[in-house]
């Protein structure tokens, strides 16, 4: 390795000496800048997490103080450069004292020789070079930014006075958080925004919205989600039955990408033919082909991810089994679909700035729909920035047990006791997907469960064991607390098995009458189920897929009744989530839309109760049944409905006001129907299957449109006057006399009730089979 006088005298001699003084004079500042700039970071480079200000990096120095002492020398050695080289440009090149002045200069080189300076120089290069990506990343934005240069340099400048316009009212608020936090995150940088205020002006009306456009800017600013793209032209989906694309997408590295892809292949057949049944009935009617993005938050690692390791163990699937049956039918309905499990995939699907999400996105939506969850949802929002507000007509959330409205509009339910962890987003409450129908203000995603052919519903006719009973537990925690008493009871008439997750040793909690069959894969799980008689809950977990699946298998299911019914004010479980629900039973819609004969439930607390139920269950012969919304078919056609015609979420009915009596008395009922003369305005559902209720006291519109064999589905008036807001209206006031119309949109609401009112309810009918449509719907 040269030592460092050598390095300086080569390179003087070879570079300075031929070249004219004044370019001389440039090298020599060019090179006197780059030393000085090492000199004040004053040592080792180290990268730092994305923080205070994108020009900001911490530093350590090397070497402590006699590390200083050196560069202090490097410093001074550097004056004498430039004042040498000061006077070098001044001189022709056929002066004779250049090689004097150059001698002199390679003389004070040669007398600074400190120890280790090629070394230490070398290591502050190689640190400088890690700047190299910072640099580069502000260097992309210097096009952006040169016409910002040009007008200051053309005197424009003063054109980036803070506006007054009463139409950006948020402008002079937004420039003065500008000035105080722009560095706050790396974003605005990545936009341009150098600390100027014509750039924050430039950011604020061109990538936000808080201010007026700047005359004399001249559009060559980059692209953002407020740029106009030209709409690409609809193209048509078209059904799919190969689902290997699918698979591809789905991913690995994780248990439960790998249960979800077991389930998709185990179901293939079936979503192929009921794709080519579907495709049948709409007589191969146009479908938009929707870009969509589904990104399945709760299986992140940022969220924790606390499912895919207990897949094996015994954990819970009801998720995966809907999120893997969501994709399929996404899939096989033929529209564009991404899949993101990552926060980093999700970052790049979308567009997101570097950064901590404060900025929008780089630019317009690229999806037409979004999936996701509530995990995904706190993630978009922390990633969207303002976008996430732009665009949140576009998300649907997958919500397992439900988000009714007074939870989900963020000021009321701060303002009246509905606050909780989850909610509060200010969706429109269709938004919320919901794994059973239990919550009519939300839409009813659902899953399938396998549909048995004739040959193996005789099959299993046959085979059954009238005295075999298999229990709804697959942890040992579940068979804690009480349960020996019916089980006595149960193992009295029924031989008794289990499905109970252990490693080595029989879990204790599980009786020694019980056969454990430990976890079993689903093959085997369903074979076991096409054997039994019985299929026996412990009243938790609530509301899964396997009752559905035990039934589709020719069980009977037996569950507990619950006295009280278990809600957010009585029980554990429901406490935090955005729902009042009152749960009647471990599953009520097996309760309420299948029944008996195939569903019994008791109170397992009354032994009499208990023992009759049993003796009546072994007298009963049942074949295996599946509600035809829980199959390939039914949720293929519910999906496309979903996607083809709830387009705009937060839209508002138009038109002309409509004179004369909209609703007459329907035939036979206290109920009020849309008036066959009066042309209705195009809905979806649409107004011909309006039925309207009024309910009891302290009943809500839930219960009241149910008794009535409909169910409530609010439509939102616009324009009303004298209204409140207050999520029980629109109802009657009995005591006071008088009604009270709804302000809100968002806080129309099925599921509000008050003893002090009498509710105006929106029922619709539904098709046979199909809860989440109505009979004209599809």
């Amino acid at each position: 390795i040269l030592n460092a006088s050598m390095f300086f005298t080569l390179l003087v001699s070879s570079c300075l000496f031929p070249l004219h003084p004044s370019l001389i004079f440039v090298v020599g500042i060019g090179f006197f800048s780059l030393c000085f700039l090492m000199t004040s970071l004053g040592g080792q480079f180290s990268a730092k997490r994305l923080g205070d200000s994108p020009f900001t990096i911490r530093t350590e120095v090397l070497g402590g103080v006699e590390s200083r002492g050196v560069l202090r020398k490097i410093s001074d050695m550097l004056e004498v450069i430039l004042k040498r080289m000061d006077t070098l440009s001044k001189l022709d090149n056929t002066s004779t004292t250049d090689a004097r002045r150059l001698d002199e200069l390679s003389s004070a080189i040669n007398r600074f020789q400190p120890a280790g300076l090629v070394e230490r120089i070398q290591a502050i290069a190689q640190n400088v070079s890690n700047m190299a990506i910072r640099v580069e990343q502000i260097l992309q934005n210097s096009i952006y930014n040169f016409t910002l240069f040009s007008a200051v340099r053309d005197g424009t400048s003063s054109q980036c006075e803070v506006p007054r316009d009463p139409r950006f009212p948020e402008c002079p608020g937004k420039v003065d958080w500008m000035r105080a936090r722009w560095t706050s995150d790396p974003c605005y940088a990545f936009y341009g925004v150098d600390g100027s205020d014509c750039s924050f002006l430039i950011y604020l009306s061109e990538v936000e919205w808080f201010c007026p456009p700047l005359a004399w800017r001249n559009n060559s600013s980059p692209p953002t989600q407020l740029t106009h793209q030209t709409k690409a032209p609809k193209r048509q989906a078209a059904f799919r039955t190969d689902l290997s694309v699918l698979l591809d997408q789905v991913g690995t590295g994780k248990e439960s990408l790998s249960f979800m892809k077991r389930r998709i292949r185990r179901l293939a057949q079936q979503w192929a033919t009921a794709a080519n049944r579907l495709d049948s009935k709409l007589e191969q009617r146009w479908r938009d082909q929707k870009k969509i993005l589904v990104h399945v938050g709760f299986l992140t690692e940022e969220s924790g991810d606390v499912f895919s390791p207990k897949v094996l163990k015994g954990g819970p699937l009801g998720e995966m089994v809907q999120w893997a049956d969501i994709l399929t039918a996404l899939h096989v309905l033929g529209h564009n679909l991404k899949i993101s499990m990552s926060v980093k995939e999700l970052q790049g699907f979308l567009g997101v700035p570097p950064g901590r999400g404060s900025c929008p996105l780089t630019g317009p939506l690229p999806f037409d729909l979004i999936y996701t969850d509530y995990h995904g949802l706190q993630q978009m929002k922390q990633h969207m920035g303002l976008s996430l507000k732009k665009h949140k007509c576009h998300i649907r959330v997958i919500d397992t047990f439900g988000t009714e409205p007074a939870y989900n509009h963020e000021e009321y339910a701060t303002l009246h006791g509905y606050r909780t962890n989850w909610g509060y987003w200010n969706l429109n409450a269709r938004q919320y997907m919901t794994m059973f129908p239990h919550t009519p203000d939300n839409s009813f995603m659902g899953f399938v469960s396998e549909e048995l052919n004739e040959t193996e519903k005789r099959s299993i006719q046959q085979n059954k064991v009238n005295n075999m009973a298999v229990v709804y537990g697959k942890e040992a925690s579940m068979w804690k607390q009480g349960k020996e008493g019916f089980l006595q009871i149960l193992h009295q008439y029924m031989e008794v098995h289990g499905t109970v997750y252990y490693e080595t040793q029989r879990p204790p909690e599980v009786p020694a009458f019980v056969k454990n069959h430990g976890l079993l894969p689903q093959h085997e799980l369903q074979q076991l189920l096409r054997k039994a008689k019985l299929f026996i809950g412990f009243g938790f977990p609530y509301e899964g897929p396997a009752p559905l699946e035990a039934i589709a298998n020719g069980c009977i299911f037996l569950q507990p009744k619950f006295h009280p019914p278990h809600s957010s004010l009585n029980h554990e479980f429901f406490r935090g989530k955005p729902t009042s629900r009152e749960v009647s039973s471990q599953h009520p819609y097996a309760e309420q839309y299948i029944g008996k004969p195939h569903v019994m439930t008791v109170d397992y607390n009354n032994s009499l109760e208990f023992d009759s139920a049993i003796r009546e269950i072994m007298r009963t012969k049942v074949e295996p049944y599946l509600p035809y919304e829980y199959t390939c078919e039914g949720m293929l056609e519910r999906v496309h409905a979903y996607i083809q015609h709830q387009v705009s979420l937060h839209g508002t009915a138009g038109g002309n006001r409509i004179t004369g009596p909209l609703f007459v008395p329907l035939p036979n009922s206290t109920a009020l129907v849309w008036a066959s003369n009066v042309t209705a305005p195009v809905a979806w559902p649409p107004l011909s299957s309006l039925r309207l209720l009024v309910s009891q006291e302290s009943q809500s519109c839930v219960e009241a449109c149910q008794s009535a064999g409909f169910i409530c589905d609010l439509k939102r008036p616009t324009d009303v006057v004298d209204s409140e807001i207050n999520h029980i209206l629109p109802a009657f006031s009995v005591m006071r006399r008088e009604c009270g119309l709804q302000r809100d949109p968002l806080l129309f609401s099925c599921a509000g009730h008050s003893p002090k009112y009498r509710r105006l309810c929106p029922c619709r009918d539904l098709r046979q089979g199909q809860v989440a449509l109505c009979r004209d719907c599809l």
